[in-house]
């Protein structure tokens, strides 16, 4: 069977971007494919972060994973860190990736700008940890949102790199976009995010969820009640396109466009489908928030397998470097 590679940085309670953008994307696809996803908690540590709260957070994500419908008998669910071959292989890959590829990376220039305090060595060559990430397992493909293509090319050029060094070795993954490709944030202009707290969480209730929405950014050209709306720039619009029958948004869309309906009556419409969607999930994070032996076998099984699999890679990876001894 084919395989499939991703992750989700545990900075918190999962959101609505990283379901729409990425979970609900994996489970569709583990019908195709067998996956691996992981929690990226080395990812998580380029940024600064409440260190008593890392460990919860990990559990929080393995929480949300499940309950968002990933199986762990169709997948492998493990925490980064715990598989040590991880940062071993980023080394390795380190000696091949060109300082002018890693300057290129608009992730990074988003993130310094964001932390200028905290400029640090990780963010720089965080998009070679995270070839290493993928090309540990040989996944066939990955599942990715639009920010993250820039870093699976990368990927790519530095399996090349490698093959072309020490000899043909890794694959180069295909790229899988989700339907849902840049998921925004409530303030309409940037991508959902815990850290620029735009976001919604997955595990909110139903009145915090409406209460989010009617603080959301709408067309910013739409002052009064009484002032036609443009649904093509409001991203109320577009989130109303992945949750609301077609019928009934497109209806949303046409009166908004002769003022017909106000945000606020266009923003509960959304809250109704939103909320009828994600109600089973919520049901299941507290269910699995009940069973946290469950999940910690989950990860610890998870993790087993997937040392198994990296430490494979490992040794003949460091074998064609000639890194090898006979006695070894």
């Amino acid at each position: 069977m084919k395989t499939m590679l991703s992750g989700i940085q545990p900075t918190g309670d999962l959101h609505l971007g990283n379901y729409l953008g990425a979970i609900k994307n994996w489970v569709r696809l583990l019908d195709e494919y067998y996956g691996y996803f992981f929690i990226v908690d080395y990812h998580a540590i380029t940024i600064p972060y409440d260190v008593a709260s890392m460990q919860p957070r990990i559990l929080d994500a393995a929480v949300e994973y499940l309950a968002s419908g990933l199986d762990p008998s169709k997948c492998i669910i493990y925490v980064q860190s715990h598989v040590p071959a991880h940062t071993e292989l980023t080394w390795i890959l380190n000696s091949v990736t060109p300082i002018m590829e890693l300057e290129r990376m608009t992730q990074y220039k988003d993130k310094a700008e964001q932390h200028k305090e905290n400029i640090n060595a990780g963010l720089f060559t965080y998009p070679t940890l995270m070839a290493a990430d993928i090309l540990l397992y040989h996944p066939d493909a990955v599942p990715v949102g639009e920010d993250q293509v820039q870093h699976l090319e990368l990927t790519r050029v530095l399996a090349r790199k490698f093959n072309a060094r020490y000899g043909e070795y890794f694959k180069e993954p295909k790229t899988l976009m989700s339907e849902a490709k840049r998921i925004l944030g409530l303030d309409g202009k940037r991508k959902m995010s815990k850290s620029l707290n735009n976001h919604i969480p997955l595990k909110a209730t139903a009145e915090q969820t409406e209460k989010l929405l009617l603080g959301a950014v709408t067309d910013p050209d739409r002052k009064r009640r009484s002032d036609p709306g443009n649904p093509d720039v409001c991203n109320i619009y577009s989130l109303h396109k992945l949750f609301t029958p077609a019928a009934e948004y497109e209806e949303c869309a046409k009166q908004c466009r002769c003022a017909g309906i106000g945000c606020v009556d266009c923003k509960k419409i959304l809250a109704k489908h939103m909320n009828a969607a994600l109600t089973p999930v919520r049901e299941r994070i507290t269910a699995y928030a009940a069973k946290k032996d469950f999940v910690i076998d989950v990860l610890r099984d998870g993790a087993k397998k997937a040392n198994e699999v990296a430490n494979k890679t490992l040794r003949e990876v460091k074998s064609l470097m000639g890194l090898i001894a006979d006695w070894q």
